[in-house]
């Protein structure tokens, strides 16, 4: 099978990069998680990188948000090495991660939750716009306000996570998995409201999802991401057209001679 596109590992960061990773190693244990990983993601974009179960993504991410340690690499934010700092750090420099599973405090209202997304804030009056402003995105959120956040359905609670990181005031927003247990109507609204945020309030985003039709239909550029290295690059569209995309990731099969052909075949990108 012949791939026309590869991984890019370019050597310069151009201006408008705000996120730059470059050969970065992460180790669960023993276990390489990461293998040589670079990417860029720019001001202003959503970036995907997809992948199955297991590729790396979560790790990835982790390892940003400061979650994790990386064995090697650089993670430049704004030019800055980040790679290896706190997480409490990161989340001051204007990195929120928004984690797989939505995590959010069940015991606290939503209203409670929202503001502890705001705890390195001291502005009292622009926490409370900022959370009118999450509430105009997810009105279900200011119905349910003062309602136990553990006692709210999937969809609500991922919401809730990601209102909770917006009280950040984020540069770049990371996101795990948005979709993950969400019905398909819920998932087409989440991702809207993630492109609103993104054109509206200027949030660049990372994101990583199993999902690839939905996150490459709302990303600027995307990243295929397989045993912990980036196989593939390119924009979102391309991405959507290559063959390659389509057959292991979309489910769509050729069925002409080549493409049975190339069913046979394990995928040669690696």
């Amino acid at each position: 099978m012949n791939v026309t596109m590869t991984a890019q590992k370019p050597e310069t960061v151009a201006t408008d990069v705000v996120l730059s990773v470059r050969n970065l190693e992460s180790f669960y244990g023993p276990i390489m998680a990461i293998r040589g990983c670079s990417l860029d993601v720019r001001e202003g974009q959503i970036a995907t990188v997809l992948g199955a179960n297991g590729a790396g993504k979560t790790t990835l991410l982790k390892t940003i948000s400061g979650v994790m340690d990386p064995e090697k690499g650089e993670i430049r934010y704004q030019g800055q090495n980040i790679a290896g700092a706190s997480p409490d750090k990161v989340v001051r420099m204007g990195i929120v991660h928004v984690p797989e599973g939505r995590e959010v405090f069940p015991l606290l209202t939503v209203a409670e939750n929202l503001r502890m997304g705001a705890y390195t804030r001291s502005d009292t009056k622009g926490i409370i716009e900022d959370e009118e402003i999450v509430y105009s995105y997810f009105p279900i959120l200011k119905e349910r306000r003062s309602q136990a956040a553990g006692t709210l359905s999937g969809g609500q609670q991922q919401m809730l996570a990601i209102g909770r990181g917006l009280m950040a005031r984020p540069k770049l927003m990371l996101l795990d998995e948005p979709s993950l247990g969400l019905s398909p109507l819920l998932v087409k609204e989440i991702f809207q409201i993630v492109r609103r945020l993104n054109k509206e309030r200027g949030v660049t985003m990372m994101l990583v999802e199993q999902n690839a039709k939905v996150a490459l239909e709302v990303a600027d550029y995307g990243y295929v991401m397989e045993l912990g290295r980036i196989v593939m690059a390119d924009t979102a569209d391309r991405l959507l057209a290559s063959k390659d995309v389509q057959e292991f990731y979309l489910g769509v099969q050729d069925h002409s001679p080549r493409g049975s052909k190339r069913w046979k075949q394990k995928k040669t990108w690696r």
